[in-house]
């Protein structure tokens, strides 16, 4: 990991960034301190001419990382969706870089086709296309299936691209370890861990089986939802560098004229994007992170549908319980409301003053509902509430920075349709329905029938779990205080009583 490239890498970087203005622009992000910054310029300046100069045209950070190459493009992209970690300003100059990048050849799309299926091209496909789009990461191409000529997409990851990514990577968590070492405010930020969850998304996306099953999981989500479709996995033509899916024409949802053209009622569409989103994050918990226009295109008859299931958002079912609440907290403006379901859920210190908080939060919320609902936004209402939070000693919880980015690009889609759309207008309804199914009596009976099932299947179990513990302390006393042990094996005993009642209890029911 520390070999002599990566160092020679780093060292790329740092000039590269010098020379297009990206380094100013991060260090005063990140609000280094004075010795960082002296080692930041060492390693860049002697070294300008080392570095790309990059599009004159984009701004200096999306120009740097942009001639740096496809892992920080990539990078960049997941820092986009971190204003926790780079600051508003720059996540938003992040979001614009485009991940498109030159295609590679039809040679070589052919063999890595050949190699991953095990076929000649042509016994597959009737017809093979030039790319039709090309990323960082892979690139796309129409073919016709020749056993029964359906129109398919095939994805092919670019060639070396995994050995690339591992490379730049290196590189990345040596950097992390140097910055670590110069600097204990920006040890506060995990820079080892901002890498280690970079790295992870990085790793998914270079396995299109990964991608493959993501989309497999939402089509299976949203089976149901009215005016929506995902293209269908071709499992028997996909693999790991290889993935084959139905192709589905349609408009780009970013081409009013196009929609216009078709007959497309644009408010419609705007409406349905943000209830589809609202839906899958609430109902599902399970979300496409990546919304923008450039995913989304409209059917001949008025479906909206998705494209590229590399990163997806997740968020459990009690996660999404409080921010359904905090949410419904809002619209109704009940502020004390929705201090106290932030201190419910542990979220904020409990010997912070909920008064203060709820008054905090009002600060929040009233200036939004004095727009025109027009100009109202969930996202920028979820943002000044992560910076309200975070004040008040809440930590940043990475899959809501998630959550928060998509939504304000789905405003953004919502309104590039519908410029006078409102967005409480259409989100009310979902948040309160999802409310009345998951926090009422129905809801408080379901999990208690769940509890009973986990305690049926695991009550017989817990008499000889609490016997090996006390066995362990016995044979090898820990330093555990005495009152803490007693409760940990009083509330075990008392687990297993209860579990073998709610045995019996379910049994006698059946």
């Amino acid at each position: 990991m520390r070999g002599p490239h990566n160092i020679w890498r780093l060292i790329r970087t740092g000039a590269t960034l010098e020379r297009t203005g990206a380094m100013g622009v991060v260090l005063d992000a990140y609000e280094a301190p004075p010795l960082l910054r002296a080692a930041a310029r060492i390693l860049g300046w002697p070294f300008q001419w080392l570095g790309d100069r990059g599009d004159p045209a984009m701004p200096p950070a999306t120009r740097a990382l942009t001639a740096l190459g496809p892992a920080y493009i990539k990078f960049g992209q997941v820092l986009s969706t971190r204003p926790d970690l780079v600051g508003a300003d720059l996540a938003r100059q992040l979001r614009v870089l485009q991940d498109k990048l030159p295609p590679f050849g039809m040679d070589e799309a052919r063999h890595a086709v050949e190699a991953e299926l095990g076929r000649p091209l042509d016994e597959i496909y009737s017809e093979f296309s030039e790319p039709v789009a090309a990323a960082s990461i892979a690139q796309v191409h129409h073919a016709r299936l020749r056993e029964d000529g359906r129109e398919v997409a095939v994805k092919i990851l670019r060639p070396g691209i995994e050995r690339a990514f591992r490379r730049d990577v290196d590189a990345f968590y040596l950097a992390a370890t140097l910055i670590e070492g110069l600097s204990s405010s920006f040890r506060r930020l995990h820079p080892s861990d901002v890498i280690e969850h970079f790295d992870g998304v990085v790793r998914a996306e270079l396995d299109l089986r990964l991608e493959a099953a993501a989309a497999s999981e939402f089509a299976a989500n949203t089976e149901k939802d009215q005016g929506f479709r995902l293209p269908a996995v071709q499992w028997d033509l996909s693999s790991r560098r290889v993935m084959t899916m139905d192709w589905m024409d349609g408009v780009p949802m970013g081409d009013n004229v196009a929609l216009d053209a078709a007959g497309h009622d644009r408010a419609v569409l705007g409406e349905r994007v943000l209830q589809l989103f609202l839906n899958h994050a609430l109902r599902d918990g399970y979300f496409h992170a990546d919304m923008h226009q450039g995913n989304l295109k409209v059917g001949p008859d008025g479906t909206i549908i998705a494209y590229d299931f590399g990163i997806m958002g997740h968020i459990d079912e009690y996660t999404r319980r409080v921010y359904a609440e905090i949410l419904y907290g809002f619209i109704r403006r009940d502020y004390r409301r929705v201090a106290e379901v932030h201190f419910e859920a542990g979220y904020v210190p409990a010997d912070r003053d909920v008064d203060e908080f709820a008054r905090a939060l009002r600060a929040v919320g009233e200036p939004i509902f004095g727009m025109d609902a027009t100009r109202i936004s969930m996202g920028r209402l979820l943002s000044y509430l992560f910076e309200v939070t975070e004040k008040f000693g809440m930590e940043t919880r990475t899959e809501l920075i998630l959550l928060q980015r998509t939504m304000v690009v789905v405003e953004g889609v919502a309104r590039s349709l519908n410029p006078q759309i409102n967005i409480w207008e259409i989100a009310q309804p979902i948040v309160q329905d999802y409310i009345g199914k998951n926090l009422g009596p129905r809801a408080l009976a379901r999990d208690l029938t769940r509890a009973a099932q986990v305690m049926a299947r695991f009550g017989p179990r817990l008499p000889r779990l609490v016997e090996q513990a006390l066995m362990r302390q016995v044979a090898e006393p820990k330093p555990l205080r005495p009152n803490r042990w007693r409760a940990a094996v009083i509330w075990a005993t008392i687990g297993g009583a209860v579990g073998a009642a709610l045995t019996l209890a379910i049994g006698l029911a059946g």
